[in-house]
């Protein structure tokens, strides 16, 4: 018996609107938190919720013959969360978002009417900004052929009524908020700043679009299409050309859900399901205004509203000497971002760029940064004559299009590119640099929790580790030659691994063994333990091994920030099993698995969380840290975040999430930042 992986992970986005709730939690970050609630859910309808109505429609003789556990009824039960939490955000930002801005001086138009001095800047800013990427489409059989509403992009539904034949007509009107801002200010008045919506300056200009015409009604609408690739990957011809018509084709893929503004009637609802080919099924009421995502943009006029800022903490020093392969060599480098700087780790790709005894690096890519300065760093390294091998996933779902572009322009500069096979996705952070020195070759290795991107790692917890170990560097060497001869998974070699867990290869396996260690330290008398934070917790596989622990007399604590299908507390089952999710300032990102207590303790960290494509479906990596300072680090990390009194919620066995409480408030992402600060 498991949590549905669905579910859970519409718990954890309930969480994060929580913080959303959260009147201790800064204004302007309160509206952030908005921000990545709707984007989360927009994104759940991409990707999972099509899967869901899949399910809910396999026969009962599929579900027994595949061995499928499927919740009655899951996909409308997901609705109706959906809908309760949609209803709480809606009551977050009307009830105690807005009037809270009001007390800071700041007015947001929100379905209010636009005051006398603000309509001639409104119809200004319509007529030179806005109407210029104002395409009207009438709905008509034409239009059924030719127009294909795009993925996440807004429109307007009018329906006109031409004052002389009184023919009544429905046009479609874009709201251009991917090509403009999604919110204007305009001139405050007294103390009091003002804010509208783009959507808004277009409704109150919209008799402009249809002059000889009644506007009857105007309603609001938005498109969330599935976003599956299923590319032909028989790595014939261009590679990058077939993922770039199969990205064209996922903005208009089939309709996952259609949101409609309240009050629409339902002849209007039944013309636009049958003429976009919409479900019913798909066809959801949603406020006046949808993708709240763009919350991101909204203005913040009060810096003091924000969190206050906590400046990266640089090491080693040394770093700004350009000192950085010195230093790597003096010992192991293990950095906690976003609390220590990325300047090490750009250090190390930018110098390694220029250095005249580097001959070759490899690195895997998996979602880098838009203006990346790592990739700036390969090209440059490549137009210098070294060896540069980039490992680039083009399947990375959303960020296709953006490795793509780079694929393109590091080719170009001569780097060598090579794309994983159909079956399997490099999860893996992993880099190698290679320099000669004396007439021999030394390695530098980084490892990574999270991609190497420099803009998410201002705001992810992740850690990264510089090594030159020489079995962690040959390690990591060996595996880079596999990944060049671009293998299918049934064609392995035979690799051995000792510093490394390599899924595909040993990593399952080392699981394994580290989890019947700790159980046959209980058998013994002893105290087995185990602490793992991961991102996601769902492979069969690992969930039984963790129960078998459980009974065995194992403590287990995990701290899983979104989806977790493992349900604690059930006695006789997972009665030693205590799971908790920590929500904050910072998006929880890193993995860590930790075997055991004190000195003798076995601590890991890597790319993979416990799921079945990280297992199953991906090259991912995770390293032992040798070190007892490092060590000491991760433990003392952990612990900090498992003692949480502030941001921390408790799992139950009915996936209700309780906070941690206790007699001091303690708050891990700061004490995390004292803790490194006090380290150096």
């Amino acid at each position: 018996m498991y949590f549905n992986r669905d579910i859970s992970w519409l718990g954890f986005n309930y969480r994060v609107l929580m913080e959303a709730k959260d009147p201790a939690v800064p204004l302007y970050e309160r509206i952030k938190f908005l921000a990545i609630f709707s984007s989360n859910q927009d994104e759940f309808f991409r990707v999972r919720f099509p899967a869901l109505q899949a399910l809910s429609k396999l026969s009962k003789k599929t579900i027994k013959k595949e061995k499928t556990a499927i919740p009655k009824n899951l996909a409308q039960k997901a609705e109706g969360i959906i809908n309760k939490h949609v209803k709480e955000f809606q009551e977050v930002l009307t009830r105690e978002i807005i009037p809270q801005l009001k007390m800071h001086n700041l007015y947001f138009y929100y379905q209010q009417p636009i005051r006398p001095e603000h309509t001639a800047a409104v119809t200004e800013i319509f007529l030179s900004e806005v109407l210029s990427f104002i395409q009207p489409v009438i709905l008509n059989v034409k239009a059924r052929e030719n127009f294909t509403p795009q993925n996440n992009y807004l429109y307007f539904i009018v329906t006109i009524q031409d004052e002389s034949t009184e023919k009544l007509q429905h046009v479609a009107v874009n709201i251009p908020n991917k090509k403009l801002q999604r919110f204007y200010q305009l001139t405050p008045i007294g103390d009091m700043n003002y804010v509208i919506f783009i959507d808004d300056i277009i409704r109150e200009n919209m008799a402009m679009l249809f002059p000889g015409n009644e506007i009857i009604m105007v309603n609001s609408v938005k498109f969330n299409r599935n976003a599956d690739l299923v590319p032909d990957y028989d790595f014939t011809g261009d590679l990058l050309e077939k993922m770039e018509k199969q990205i064209a084709k996922r903005d208009f893929g089939l309709t996952s859900r259609f949101l409609y503004e309240p009050g629409m009637d339902e002849e209007l609802r039944s013309l636009l399901s049958t003429m976009f080919q919409v479900e019913p099924a798909n066809m959801f009421e949603g406020g006046h205004y949808h993708n709240m995502s763009d919350l991101f943009q909204f203005p913040c006029l009060d810096k003091s509203l924000l969190y206050p800022r906590q400046e990266p903490i640089l090491y080693p020093s040394s770093t700004v000497r350009g000192e950085i392969f010195q230093a790597i060599e003096e010992k192991e480098i293990l950095l906690h971002l976003p609390y220590n700087s990325y300047v090490p780790v750009l250090a190390f790709f930018n110098q390694a760029a220029i250095d005249a005894d580097v001959q070759e690096i490899y690195i895997t890519l998996y979602r880098v940064a838009e203006e990346s300065h790592i990739v700036n760093a390969l090209i440059s390294a490549a137009k210098n004559g070294k060896r540069v091998t980039a490992f680039i996933e083009l399947k990375a779902r959303f960020d296709e299009a953006n490795n793509i572009k780079w694929s393109r322009i590091m080719r170009q500069a001569g780097v060598k590119l090579i794309y994983s096979s159909a079956a399997i996705k490099i999860h893996s952070k992993i880099g190698l640099v290679k320099k000669k020195i004396k007439n021999e070759l030394k390695s530098y290795a980084i490892l990574s929790t999270g991609n190497f991107n420099e803009n998410t790692a201002s705001f992810y917890t992740d850690h990264v580790l510089f090594s030159t170990d020489k079995r962690v560097c040959n390690e990591i060497n060996t595996l880079f030659l596999y990944l060049t001869k671009n293998l299918s998974p049934l064609q392995k070699m035979n690799l051995t691994f000792h510093d490394l867990w390599v899924s595909q290869f040993n990593m399952k396996e080392e699981i394994e063994k580290a989890v019947h260690k700790e159980m046959a330290k209980v058998k013994k008398g002893g105290r087995g333990l185990i602490r793992i934070k991961v991102n996601n917790l769902e492979e069969p596989k690992i969930l039984e091994l963790f129960k078998k622990a459980s009974n065995a007399g194992v403590t287990i604590q995990l701290l899983v920030r979104s989806v977790c299908c493992l349900i604690p507390g059930l006695p006789g089952e997972t009665e030693n099993i205590v799971i908790r999710r920590l929500v904050d300032k910072y998006l929880e990102h890193s993995r860590l698995f930790i075997f055991g207590e004190g000195e003798m303790a076995t601590v890991v960290m890597g790319s993979a969380d416990l799921m079945i494509r990280n297992i199953r479906r991906r090259i991912e990596v995770a390293i032992k840290i040798k070190d007892a300072r490092n060590r000491k680090q991760i433990l003392d990390y952990f612990d900090l975040q498992w003692n949480d009194t502030s941001k921390l919620v408790q799992l139950d066995t009915h996936m209700k999430q309780s906070f941690v409480t206790g007699p001091v408030k303690n708050n891990a992402q700061w004490q995390i930042y004292q803790y490194i600060k006090n380290l150096n």
